[in-house]
């Protein structure tokens, strides 16, 4: 027997031991975690995996994954835990860890910085549109090998809406489940209260525009614990939560479907100013009127221009001596 053939026949025999009869489905699901350098993406992936580690700067892609039994003598699922470090600055390694394989057990958390307005349109335009474009390429190479599993995935993003939701048809799902972290609350609700209001309702739209959840949280515990409740439902099916808190005083907390335009409100600016702004779309309207009070740092601004062969904590010797070997 090959080393192949011998690992087959392991997995079928604790196939069989589990299932004993019953067909046990392993729960498989795996999550990106992506956002502002910084942001705190791993204290969050920490907590929700009740990890006591001191949280380290994430070099380009970093790989976890967490564990947890449904009952008794049952196999225990699984939720593989990916971080994109570096912000804006390492896009072309989102197609790492989504590929036609996971696409449909795949879902996105977007940290984004509320301490830092001026970065948060453009990381978050950025990553989404970056994951988007390369899930949508998937999706068509899926819909031709497996029409059933695209349809499947199209069908579970327009339930987060139901159809009889007034914004059912002005809203465009993302098309994996996507869960909007606001970080660094406690920073944030020192702002002025305008500033905060803008912010808010920006995010909030956004959110709804895409079918995402939204919530923010800062180091307290509470805060820490609502974001936990999300993701966990996203990698171990766990209940979504029915709580909601709309009020832009209070750390927001929305799960997906649950807001609508009518109670979000027109963009924060003057009937005269929104005429003048000739966007073509909502989404490029909130654009323009967020931008109006926080201009945008440029994408340059937001690459990561150091070269970690340079960082003291990743040098090792060998290697080392072997590239300057070379580069000489």
């Amino acid at each position: 027997d090959t080393l192949w053939d011998l690992a087959i026949a392991e997995v079928e025999k604790r196939e069989n031991t589990y299932n004993d009869g019953k067909n046990v489905e392993v729960w498989e699901k795996s999550i990106l975690f992506m956002g502002n350098k910084n942001g705190g993406k791993t204290t969050i992936i920490l907590r929700c995996l009740e990890r006591e580690e001191t949280p380290k700067p994430t070099l380009a892609l970093e790989y976890t994954f967490g564990r947890r039994v449904r009952r008794h003598n049952a196999p225990k699922d699984i939720a593989h835990f990916w971080e994109l470090g570096g912000g804006t600055s390492l896009l072309d390694l989102i197609q790492i860890p989504i590929t036609n394989n996971n696409v449909n057990s795949f879902a996105v958390v977007l940290v984004l910085d509320l301490s830092k307005p001026n970065e948060l349109w453009t990381t978050m335009e950025k990553l989404l549109q970056v994951t988007r474009h390369h899930v949508n390429k998937i999706l068509t190479k899926v819909e031709k090998t497996s029409p059933e599993v695209a349809t499947e995935i199209k069908q579970r993003m327009e339930n987060n809406l139901q159809k009889d939701h007034p914004d059912y048809e002005l809203i465009d799902p993302f098309p994996m489940p996507l869960v909007i972290i606001g970080s660094k609350y406690d920073i944030f609700h020192e702002f002025d209260s305008e500033m905060r209001k803008i912010i808010s309702k920006t995010l909030r739209f956004v959110s709804h525009y895409y079918g995402a959840s939204l919530v923010f949280t800062s180091k307290s515990e509470a805060l820490l614990l609502k974001a936990r409740v999300l993701i966990n439902h996203l990698a171990f099916g766990y209940d979504k939560s029915k709580s909601l808190s709309v009020d832009h005083s209070k750390p927001l907390f929305i799960p997906a479907g649950l807001d609508s335009l009518s109670q979000i409100g027109p963009p924060p600016a003057s009937d005269s100013d929104i005429g003048k702004m000739r966007a073509k779309t909502p989404l490029e309207l909130w654009k323009k009127v967020f931008e109006e009070t926080f201009p945008p740092k440029s994408f340059c601004d937001l690459q990561d221009t150091k070269d970690p062969a340079q960082d003291l904590q990743y040098a090792e010797c060998e290697v080392d001596v072997t590239r300057a070997q070379k580069k000489q």
